[in-house]
């Protein structure tokens, strides 16, 4: 065989040798956490491994974590809107009052664990969340693991405790609920509470176990209190990963066939169920700090119960006055929570 016949031969080969397909469709996803949360890690990395799979690798995301896409937080909803982004995962709660439909699962003792109350969610949003989230693509909503009370001033052990403590609260409810427990609720970013901790801005926090050592908060903190396990928790918040409709229509039937078979209520409960497993090993982490744990029980946690059913009615009457059918919503939530598993 000639050098020339040779050189003819390779080049055959190589151009009949199959070169890797770019994708079809690049999402880009955008959210507020760091990539070693457990939101990006947990979740958004499988679920876009699954989605490219399943789509033999016609749609791919590209990831911007910690809000590499510009603006803040509680813009990201309007991202996926408007556009910017074409996937975002977000907290309804950010813009206190747009999304009056979901807060019900963050009043006071709704949740007991996130995997059965991230299927009620869903299963809620379908009856009366649609009008609030019509100028997106929903693709899943759930909760995080219970929240609990994390104090330095000193150990909670009954109502009297939380009385003149700055607190700082996550969610409009819990703002609420500690303004009506003599607390003063301070509000603030996550990432700045580790600062005001060390400073006595604020003498605890509201938060669940899974987020504590995201900031390493166990080390800041030396009381945690936590409630009764077998009862619903002290709050939880809403969470919502949505799509920009018109990307999600766009999309090839086939492509969003794939969209449609990996979100919904077995995707959300598959989050809530993430939050579940990854608050034990958090947990265990304050406890080998040394920490002081204490559980709230019996009357002690009856008179956080009764404080809690009043704010819960509050709400009730605040979102009927902004006409909204409140009692019905809140009637509704309770029962999904029973069916899926409460």
């Amino acid at each position: 065989m000639t050098r020339k016949m040779a050189s003819a031969l390779f080049v055959s080969a190589v151009l009949a040798t199959p070169l890797a397909q770019a994708a079809e469709v690049v999402l880009k996803v955008a959210h507020f956490w760091p990539p070693a949360a457990i939101s990006q890690r947990k979740v958004l990395e499988p679920w876009c491994e699954k989605i490219k799979a399943a789509s033999s690798g016609r749609m791919e995301c590209q990831l911007y974590p910690s809000m590499q896409l510009g603006g803040t937080p509680p813009q990201l909803y309007q991202q996926a809107a408007d556009g910017v982004a074409d996937i975002v995962w977000t907290v309804p709660g950010y813009t206190a009052g747009r999304f009056p439909s979901v807060e019900v699962f963050e009043l006071p003792f709704m949740a007991k664990d996130a995997e059965s109350t991230s299927r009620a969610l869903w299963a809620y949003y379908e009856k009366f969340g649609r009008k609030d989230f019509a100028a997106v693509h929903p693709l899943a909503f759930h909760v995080q693991d219970p929240g609990y009370i994390h104090t330095n001033k000193r150990q909670i052990k009954n109502i009297e405790d939380v009385k003149g403590l700055k607190i700082r609260t996550p969610t409009r409810v819990t703002t609420k609920m500690f303004t009506a427990l003599g607390a003063t609720p301070v509000s603030m970013p996550m990432p700045s509470l580790p600062e005001a901790l060390s400073k006595g801005v604020v003498d605890g926090y509201i938060l669940t176990w899974e987020s504590v050592p995201s900031v390493k908060l166990h080390e800041l903190t030396r009381y945690h209190t936590e409630t009764d396990r077998s009862q619903p928790a002290l709050y939880t918040a809403v969470f919502a990963m949505v799509m920009n409709k018109k990307r999600y229509e766009s999309l090839p039937p086939d492509l969003r066939k794939v969209i449609d078979e990996h979100s919904g209520v077995e995707f959300s409960a598959s989050i809530g169920r993430a939050w579940d497993e990854a608050g034990p090993p958090a947990r265990q982490m304050a406890i080998e700090r040394g920490n002081v744990l204490n559980m709230l029980s019996g009357a002690e946690l009856d008179a956080f119960k009764k404080v809690g059913e009043q704010v819960s009615h509050d709400w009730i009457e605040e979102m009927t006055a902004k006409g909204h059918p409140a009692q019905e919503m809140y009637d509704t939530a309770r029962a999904l929570l029973r069916q899926y598993g409460h």
